[in-house]
Order: C-alpha cells, then sequence, then structure tokens
C-alpha cells in the first residue's frame, strides 16, 4: 500500500479558500462542487485568479463552501465573517466593492477563458508587490469541460513532500492551504516523492482509478496571505530552491510540488481510504 488519504478538500469558487470533506465523489470532472464557480472580470473578460497577485490577492480573503440542490451553488464568507449565497442578487455588487473591480460571479466558462499568472521567477525576485510580467493561461489541457480547474481534475500532494517542505523552511511549517491540493495522501519516506509518480496509475478505496498527468509547477499562490496565514515567500523559495523539476516531459524545469491526476475510473474518495499502485 502507497498510503492513505488524510485530507479531501474542494474550493467552490476558484482561487477562493475551499473547505474540508470526509468524503466526496469523483467523476471524470473532478471533486463534486470543486471550482465549479469562478469570478470573471468585467473589464478584461478574464478569470479572476490568485496567480496573478498584483490585481486579485485579496480572492484569499474569501471562503466559499458548496451548497446542495440541483443548481451549481455556493455560501461565500467575507472578511467580516458575514456570508452571502452566490446566487444572491447582490453578490456581483458585493464581489465587486471588496475585489476592487467589476466583476461577475459565474458557473459558465465563458469562450476561450483565461487568466494572468505571475511569472515566478519574478515573483521570486521582486516580490508580489512589483509589477512583475504575467503569461496568459489558457483554461484547457487535461481540464474537464465545464470547469475552471487551469489544467486538470485533480491536483495531489502528499505528507512526505509537505513534511519535507517543513524540514527546509525556517519556519518550520508546511501550511497546506498554500498549495491547494484536493487531495492530501499520508505517505512514508521523505522529499518530494510524487517526482516520480508521472504516468502511473492510483487506486483509491474500492473503486476510483487515478492516472498522474503532471507534477504541479508551483506559481505565487503559495506566498501569499491565506485568511488567517500570512504572507510566506519562503513556501516557495523553499520549493524553488529544492524541487526544480520538468513538469512534463520536454518542459523547462520549475518549482513543483505534488502533482496533477486525470479520472481514470470514478468512485467515492473518503479520509482513511487506502492508496496503492494500480
Amino acid at each position: 500500500m502507497l498510503g492513505t488519504v488524510t485530507t479531501i478538500r474542494r474550493y467552490p469558487v476558484k482561487s477562493m479558500l475551499g473547505e474540508d470533506l470526509q468524503s466526496g465523489e469523483v467523476s471524470p470532472a473532478g471533486l463534486t462542487g470543486d471550482r465549479r464557480l469562478a469570478v470573471i472580470s468585467r473589464r478584461t473578460g478574464k478569470i479572476a485568479s490568485a496567480k496573478y497577485p498584483r490585481l486579485w490577492r485579496d480572492m484569499l480573503t474569501l471562503s466559499a463552501e458548496a451548497l446542495g440542490g440541483r443548481e451549481v451553488a455556493a455560501l461565500i464568507t467575507l472578511p467580516d465573517g458575514k456570508t452571502i449565497a452566490s446566487t444572491d442578487p447582490d453578490v456581483d455588487e458585493i464581489l465587486s466593492g471588496l475585489l476592487n473591480e467589476p466583476v461577475t460571479l459565474t458557473a459558465t466558462p465563458p469562450p476561450g477563458a483565461s487568466l494572468d499568472r505571475a511569472v515566478p521567477e519574478a515573483v521570486l525576485r521582486d516580490g508580489i508587490a512589483a509589477s512583475v510580467p504575467a503569461t496568459l493561461i489558457e483554461i484547457g489541457g487535461a481540464a474537464p469541460p465545464g470547469t475552471f480547474v487551469d489544467f486538470a481534475p485533480l491536483h495531489l500532494i502528499t505528507t512526505a513532500t509537505l513534511d519535507r517542505i517543513a524540514e527546509l523552511s525556517p519556519s518550520r511549517r508546511a501550511d497546506l492551504e498554500r498549495y491547494r491540493p484536493n487531495v492530501v495522501i499520508g505517505t512514508g519516506g521523505s522529499g518530494f516523492t510524487e517526482n516520480d509518480w508521472l504516468g502511473r496509475e492510483l487506486r483509491i478505496g474500492g473503486d476510483l482509478v487515478l492516472r498522474v498527468i503532471a507534477r504541479t509547477p508551483r506559481c505565487a499562490i503559495p506566498t501569499l496571505a491565506h485568511g488567517r496565514l500570512p504572507r510566506d515567500t519562503e513556501a516557495l523559495r523553499v520549493v524553488a530552491r529544492n524541487n526544480r523539476v520538468s513538469p512534463l516531459p520536454d518542459v523547462d524545469p520549475e518549482p513543483c510540488a505534488g502533482v496533477y491526476a486525470e479520472v481514470l475510473r470514478p468512485g467515492w474518495i473518503s479520509t482513511g481510504d487506502p492508496v496503492r499502485w494500480h
């Protein structure tokens, strides 16, 4: 056995803080309720993403939990602790005021959906406050239609990787919230163990089967304040110093931690589920 599932997390609104689950259904589109809503700038038409912190870092002062029912909906907690439903007619006005940008909350990805991503090397060199250059990301890759994931349905990280980051960090901490995984797998060993998983298949619980399709390149997001967590530039610097690898074959090395996976066979996932090679 490779390990066990220790944490399951989904993010109902892209780039907002998420919620922990004890169990959930995983379809080819990923974890039910994950990144099914997003904020769109009415000025540029791009998706709001904390990957471009100069404009969107305040997204991480908001959190969301999915609401049940047939309609895609979420309850959003604002910085002052008040809540508003994604279906509330005032939600766009309130979010626009908080983000200082005219925005619309939507469950429908626009044609040619894209977002800006601050160049990680510039963030490491100049900090997030600088007007660092951005690259344009077209939403796609192995992303399922109708969702707002950047590349693939699921993001996995191991406790071995989080422990290694903590070991190497001056603060001796590695807050998993900063790395925004869907699934944390408790494993033995040390180091960035997922580096060796590329192309391999994992069976989780009784039915769910995943294939690892890429190592996860890290961006500016881990360095940002996340709710109660303050800024921490070391969250990216540690990875940059110790695990520069190619996310995919024939791609230049980047700071990586965790892996992306696609869903080969849907199923349920619960904390405590065994994780095995398939």
